[in-house]
């Protein structure tokens, strides 16, 4: 069903109506069948650039849209309730964008955000290794500093659209301290591993990167050289906003599939809905898909305003992807023995939730973060 918003303007409200369109023409119509295969989506993503979707949150003067991140979160769960995998790799190509667009000079700004906002280039956020997860400080991938740039040696984890985006924001050991290269998504020395087997979202590559001796150019060090660990961590709060919006559409996407077998399915003479104990488990499922909503659009326009908003973005994290995995199981339950079939793509939506649980920093990690931030 159509979620019922609270938008702050009349060119957000037309905005979201062509994302749904959008959504409902080119990802709806396509998710089945390329996540049953598990092929890549070709050509999808310079469509949402062609539509102006992937570079919402960023200037104009740069080619991006200059919403509100309230407006380009709720664009992000639009995508989401559609089809996951494709909202996530939007999500994390807002990540990859956000080194440069925030840390870069003029100089490398204007050389390449107009085709990463626009679409032309797509993006991969290249933090995590094999030993290092969650413990971003004890990556071993190496930048070393020569005449004609830095010299990459290393492996690198857990790529979203790896071995298939344009470009990485990579970060790397420089000395002892981490900094940030802007690598191109084809070089000399660098290879991708074989695709991750996942349990959902599989339509988009997650690859190993292995870095043999690959030249970077000094001039795709963005920031200066030890801040990687500040830009990557910055990063993360507007990534971990992105994935609560994910996992809100794909909550919604369970909810209303669950809602719309209830009103049809009878059982004893009437509509499954109107069984009490059917009928509390669906509100406990759309409370929930409201409260995940809320604490993202709370962290959101705590942004917008220029405020603190880390702590409320592990919230919004953490209560948005509990309550997908929550709500996605539930749907299953809901329609019973058809849940549990490919016939209904609920189970496809179980299976994407769990990882949302995971990736942007583990809900053990968020729970790190807010329980420190509370004793601050």
């Amino acid at each position: 069903m159509a979620v019922d918003r609270l938008l702050p303007s009349q060119e957000a409200e037309d905005l979201l109506d062509l994302t749904r369109d959008l959504a409902d023409k080119e990802l709806g119509t396509r998710v089945d069948r390329h996540e049953r295969d598990e092929t890549y989506p070709d050509g999808l993503f310079a469509t949402l650039g062609a539509a102006g979707l992937l570079g919402l949150p960023y200037p104009e003067e740069f080619g991006g849209g200059a919403q509100p991140y309230e407006v380009y979160l709720q664009v992000l769960e639009e995508l989401a309730a559609r089809w996951a995998a494709v909202a996530v790799a939007t999500s994390v190509h807002g990540l990859a964008c956000f080194p440069l667009a925030t840390y870069g000079t003029d100089e490398q700004r204007q050389r390449w955000l107009p085709d990463m906002l626009g679409g032309d280039l797509v993006g991969g956020y290249s933090l995590s290794e094999p030993q290092a997860g969650s413990d971003a400080a004890a990556l071993t991938c190496r930048a070393e500093k020569e005449a004609g740039g830095y010299r990459v040696t290393g492996t690198k984890a857990w790529i979203t659209h790896g071995g298939k985006a344009d470009f990485y924001s990579v970060f790397v050991r420089t000395g002892e301290r981490i900094s940030c290269l802007l690598a191109p998504g084809q070089v000399e020395g660098l290879s991708f591993g074989r695709p991750e087997e996942k349990m959902g979202l599989h339509a988009i590559p997650t690859t190993t990167a292995n870095w043999d001796g690959a030249l970077l150019e000094a001039e795709r060090l963005l920031g200066d050289e030890g801040q990687g660990l500040q830009i990557a961590f910055s990063a993360l709060d507007s990534g971990r906003l992105g994935i609560a919006a994910c996992a809100t559409g794909l909550a919604q996407a369970a909810l209303d599939a669950a809602v719309d077998y209830a009103n049809e399915r009878t059982t004893f003479g009437k509509k499954i809905v109107d069984h009490q104990g059917l009928g509390f488990l669906l509100a406990d499922m759309a409370a929930a898909v409201d409260s995940a909503r809320a604490t993202y659009l709370d962290a959101a326009r705590r942004r917008d305003l220029g405020r603190p908003y880390g702590r409320q973005a592990s919230v919004a994290k953490l209560v948005a992807t509990d309550a997908a995995m929550k709500v996605t199981t539930d749907a299953v339950q809901v329609l019973g023995g058809y849940g549990y079939t490919r016939d209904f793509p609920v189970e496809r939506y179980m299976r994407e939730a769990k990882i949302m649980q995971i990736f942007e920093g583990t809900n053990q990690i968020q729970r790190l973060v807010i329980s420190r931030g509370l004793a601050r």
